[in-house]
């Protein structure tokens, strides 16, 4: 018999407002000027508006993955929540050293440690629950394709 899933309110709730809070609140403080918006931007890069839209979904895969990983409560869990929270510390700076203090290169190095917070992140989470590891693909991927375009402004801007 297959074990079913079960996603518990409250933590859910919590993560929730944590993730997307967060992400709307250091939207709404380190939106681009026209400084940023007379920069070159490298081939591929999205309209603006695609932005809000993906961040919201991956914030709410976030929320999902980080809530069965704590449901396990256990020890793997806690490690697992640790990396986490702070990877997500980690993804509310970036816009700061990126739109709000132009620092492209730093920014470029930054989101590479996002990275690897997010793929060890990813192989704790599998410990604890496969299924809150797949949910983080799509944000691994969208975090690449964010270091590719990062990068684009460094090359292009220098």
């Amino acid at each position: 018999m297959k074990k079913s899933i079960v996603i518990k309110p409250l933590p859910f709730i919590f993560n929730l407002i944590l993730s997307l809070g967060g992400g709307l609140l250091v939207g709404l403080l380190t939106n681009p000027d026209e400084k940023f918006k007379s920069l070159t931007a490298p081939p591929l890069a999205p309209p603006a508006i695609l932005f809000p839209i993906v961040w919201s979904i991956l914030y709410t895969l976030m929320a999902v993955s980080i809530t069965l990983v704590i449901s396990k409560n256990s020890i793997k869990s806690e490690d697992a929540a640790k990396v986490y929270y702070l990877q997500l510390i980690v993804n509310f700076i970036w816009p700061f050293l990126f739109f709000t203090f132009g620092f492209l290169t730093l920014s470029f190095i930054w989101l590479l440690l996002l990275i690897a917070l997010v793929v060890v992140m990813i192989v704790r989470f599998y410990r604890v629950s496969p299924l809150a590891a797949y949910l983080q693909i799509p944000y691994l991927v969208w975090l690449l394709f964010a270091a590719y375009l990062n990068l684009g402004y460094v090359v292009l801007n220098p």
